[in-house]
């Protein structure tokens, strides 16, 4: 099955929100639709990204877990970005 990743750069976190729970829940939230491969945070010219890879049968699929991946990052903390990459090979290719 391939495998996609979700990649949001997060702003401001929402009042009450802790750092650590935003990555968990995003991950969680495409558990809920999907297996989870992996999760990341990084920090890329002074933005927190979150990474979460996971696999989905088609680009369809995988479109509905970023999304929901998304919304549950909203609820936390203000998104700026987001893509959404395939693995194809050993590159990251734009879904």
């Amino acid at each position: 099955m391939p495998s996609f990743r979700v990649t949001i750069a997060v702003g401001a976190l929402h009042p009450g929100v802790a750092p650590a729970v935003v990555l968990p829940a995003a991950a969680a939230a495409a558990g809920t639709l999907t297996t989870v491969e992996a999760s990341d945070l990084s920090v890329v010219a002074g933005s927190a990204r979150l990474i979460v890879r996971f696999t989905a049968e088609d680009r369809e699929v995988a479109e509905q877990v970023a999304d929901h991946v998304l919304a549950v990052t909203a609820s936390l903390a203000e998104p700026r970005t987001s893509t959404l990459t395939k693995r194809v090979g050993g590159r990251w290719l734009t879904a």
